[in-house]
């Protein structure tokens, strides 16, 4: 019963103690300081001399301009707790406040002079003087406590603090210490880093880094670090070499070049990337779980580094070819080798025209057992594609009725209805592919459903200034031999069209139907003419903004003018903010500006 009483007692009284704290609290912030030092006062005085409180009361007689008063309290705490050195810090803050800068110095140095052998006290002083913005004494603080404990346990803290001073080499200095001392602190570290360097700064760690490893090469935290400065600096055949050394070192099964390696090739470094697929194969062996995928992606490196080029040549494609080849040699033909055999029969249609033997891998793609099955019908609309490039309109309409009834709710669905009512199109059909047209605007793909919008409002919009259709087949019937990379009778169709129809309003949808054709030839400047004429000339039209953003692409990728690229990319947005391509060309004009997307 009697400690049932006296934890009564107990509670009463810290709930007491909260309410008078709150109310301190009240009067601080509403600048009653003369109130909130009274209740401050008893609540230190009735706690243990709990110095939060006292810290509070200081800080009202402060307030007050009360410094007699306020040093007579300091002065008193400081007698009956000699070894709270935080104390000398309060008296020096007082000074301070008097513009006695030289006696503030003096309690601060006190305060150090005083500090006792213990971690704990070492940490609070510094910290009393971090309150205060005092960096350089919690600095001094630390270097003492480093000299009283014989131990460096505060690296991590003295790189915080030269952190808040601006001091970066020193900043970078204490924060590795502190790894050599913690290794599991490298992922923080590497956050603090991104988050505190500039570029130029990332050179200071990369040296400091040299410095730490060439005095000691065996500490893999410093060497994982260094990768990941060069990763930082994008200069990923640095990383390379660290994260080959490192393998080495850890004896790993490749995993951290795998991933290496994705990065480079996301970022375009084809040959850093092969280099890293090349040393799982090699090093790692067929055992290994990444050997499949590093050939793969090996494979897929080697088709960007070739077809990314403006000026590959017929024997960078045939060596290709062979590594495609070389690669199905090895592992087979089944639904595990799906996706190359995909890639290989797209290759031999788009770049090597050999439609046969395109068509021929896809039908023995689609009769493996077991493929799953989205992939069955992306095979099977690439299949359909291949043979309406040959000319075989019925094949091609049957692939797509198959996806089409096999995926009616899904994107694939969408994908092959699209394919279907453009080959109506084709046909010059063009009422029922208008109609499917309008439907698939309302596609979850927003590829699809901006082809769609696109086509749909073309249709309406040249039917609809003349009922004779003979000028849309002749557009369309030359749209269809570009796609099956029949460009000299495109260009032939195209002409005819100009020739007898030059009054119709499909002449900006002829310039734009010669640029795609000079694209698809790799004629990129004579493309960009085209696409010029229509700016120029036809700006008001539906062409402008596919024009404008394809020019945009052109510049950006093929004809290295970035600023020519973001100026249309902005224009695009600024000035034709209704299109389709306003969102996507806004993103890319803030991509080329340099914006953190």
């Amino acid at each position: 019963m009697k400690y049932l009483l006296i934890l009564g007692l107990l509670i009463f009284s810290l709930g007491l103690s909260a309410q008078q704290s709150k109310l301190a609290a009240q009067y601080f912030s509403d600048g009653e300081y003369e109130k909130a030092a009274s209740v401050y006062q008893k609540l230190y005085e009735k706690n243990n001399h709990n110095f939060y409180y006292f810290d509070k009361y200081v800080a009202c007689l402060i307030s007050l301009e009360a410094f007699d008063e306020c040093e007579k309290a300091i002065k008193k705490a400081i007698k009956k707790n000699p070894n709270n050195v935080q104390l000398y810090v309060s008296y020096g803050n007082l000074y301070e406040q008097q513009f006695m800068p030289e006696k503030a110095e003096e309690k601060y140095e006190l305060a150090i002079k005083k500090m006792p052998e213990d971690k704990y006290q070492v940490t609070r002083l510094a910290n009393s003087f971090i309150k205060a913005n005092k960096y350089d004494y919690a600095v001094k603080t630390y270097e003492q406590g480093i000299k009283i404990l014989k131990e460096n346990s505060f690296a991590y803290n003295l790189g915080d603090l030269y952190k808040r001073k601006g001091d970066v080499p020193k900043m970078i200095g204490y924060y590795l210490e502190s790894l050599e001392q913690n290794p599991g602190r490298i992922n923080s570290l590497k956050t603090i880093f991104q988050r505190s360097l500039s570029v130029d700064d990332f050179d200071e760690l990369q040296a400091q880094l040299y410095d730490k490893i060439g005095t000691d090469d065996t500490n893999v935290e410093y060497i994982e670090l260094l990768t990941w400065v060069f990763i930082q600096k994008k200069d990923y055949q640095g990383a390379m070499r660290q994260a080959k050394a490192l393998d080495r070192q850890l004896n790993e099964n490749g995993g951290r070049i795998m991933r290496l390696s994705d990065i480079a090739f996301n970022d375009k470094d084809y040959s850093t990337a092969i280099s890293g697929y090349e040393f799982v194969v090699q090093n790692k062996g067929i055992t290994s779980t990444y050997y499949l995928d590093a050939k793969r992606k090996l494979l897929k490196s080697h088709q960007s580094m070739i077809l990314e080029k403006v000026d590959y040549t017929q024997e960078d494609l045939l060596q290709l070819e062979k590594r495609y080849l070389d690669f199905l040699n090895e592992f087979g033909s089944s639904k595990l080798t799906a996706p190359i055999i995909y890639e290989l029969a797209n290759f031999e249609a788009f770049y090597l025209n050999d439609l046969d033997k395109a068509i021929g891998l896809l039908k023995e793609l689609v009769n493996f057992p077991g493929v799953e099955k989205h992939v069955l019908a992306e095979n099977k609309l690439a299949l359909g594609d291949f043979y309406l490039m040959k000319g075989d309109r019925w094949e091609a309409t049957l692939l797509y009725s198959q996806v089409d009834k096999d995926f009616e709710d899904d994107i694939l669905g969408h994908e092959a209805r699209f394919k279907n009512a453009q080959l109506s199109y084709y046909n010059a059909d063009f009422e029922w592919a208008q109609a499917q047209f309008d439907i698939l605007k309302a596609s979850t793909s927003k590829l699809i459903s901006n082809d769609a919008i696109d086509l749909s409002v073309f249709i309406m919009d040249n039917m609809g200034m003349d009922t004779n259709i003979i000028a849309m087949k002749y557009y369309a019937e030359a749209e269809l031999l570009t796609f099956q990379n029949r460009y000299d009778e495109a260009f032939i169709k195209l002409d005819s069209l100009t020739h007898q129809f030059s009054e119709h309003p499909l002449v900006d949808d002829i310039l734009y139907e010669k640029a795609q054709i000079y694209t698809k030839k790799r004629e990129y400047a004579k493309a960009a003419d085209f696409y010029n004429q229509i700016i120029e000339k036809h700006f008001e039209e539906i062409r402008a903004d596919n024009a404008m953003f394809h020019l945009a692409e052109l510049y950006e990728h093929q004809l290295n003018d970035t600023e020519k690229a973001k100026a249309l990319y902005e224009r695009l947005f600024m000035e034709l903010s209704n299109s389709t391509l306003a969102v996507e060309a806004r993103k890319r004009f803030r991509r080329l500006r340099g914006d953190v997307l």
